[in-house]
């Protein structure tokens, strides 16, 4: 499906119907021929927008599934870039496809595996980042996310991350993504183990407010080569929470 090198629709079926995690590690080897990879757009304009903010030691790429966010992180930093995730599979494909050594100009690698709700880290990194994941996370689990982050982050250490303006009812992505969501809480009404995957779960407004509470400051850039809406706002931002 997608593409000839891509998941079949049985593939499909059976990565939908296990858990978050072994449905990742099934999909892992053909996620990159897949829409649901990070456009390399988002990537090159969030580094473009982080790189005045800089310079930046150590980066901390968050779910970093098959590595494309931390392949974005090793020009903006100098010492070592760090992929966590929970899947295995998505890990191994992400080593095969990233250098782990940035040789002698470049930074080092890591690859980590563990839970963004408990992450293993403690004040090492000044920038992380996330493409993509967060519909991954109920609204209740997003402190738990954002404190982690903020204790990986040393004192004035960015998080990083891209977020869209919510489509207007008269769009078709609106019907589209609720009609997913919809079906997705259906399916993990009626089957064990559940798959958490929803994008309408992370609006703007409630994860200012949850990063706020662990400790963030905020602030929104405009990711300008999406353009902007009728009413001048931008269709995309990157979100920059400073840990204060």
């Amino acid at each position: 499906m997608f593409s000839s090198q891509g998941p079949t629709l049985r593939e499909l079926a059976v990565q939908a119907l296990s858990s978050t995690e072994h449905g990742y590690d099934l999909l892992a080897p053909k996620f990159d021929r897949t829409p649901f990879r990070t456009p390399g757009r988002f990537l090159t304009s969030t580094a473009d927008v982080l790189r005045p903010l800089g310079p930046f030691e150590a980066g901390l790429d968050v779910c970093c599934g098959t590595g494309a966010g931390v392949g974005a992180l090793l020009p903006l930093c100098r010492e070592r870039v760090t992929g966590v995730d929970f899947s295995a599979g998505m890990l191994a494909a992400a080593a095969e496809a990233v250098p782990r050594d940035g040789g002698p100009d470049g930074p080092v690698v890591e690859w980590v595996r563990a839970d963004a709700r408990a992450l293993p880290f403690s004040g090492g990194f000044d920038l992380a980042v996330s493409f993509g994941a967060f519909g991954h996370f109920l609204p209740a689990e997003r402190p738990a996310l954002f404190a982690g982050v903020h204790r990986a982050l040393r004192p004035g250490g960015l998080f990083a991350f891209p977020i869209g303006a919510p489509p207007s009812f008269a769009s078709p992505w609106y019907w589209a993504l609720l009609g997913f969501d919809g079906a997705m809480r259906a399916r993990n009404l009626l089957w064990r183990p559940p798959f958490v995957m929803y994008y309408r779960t992370f609006p703007l407004g409630g994860v200012r407010e949850d990063l706020a509470d662990a400790g963030f400051d905020v602030r929104l850039l405009p990711l300008e080569e999406f353009g902007r809406r009728p009413d001048g706002s931008p269709r995309w931002r990157l979100v920059v929470a400073r840990k204060a």
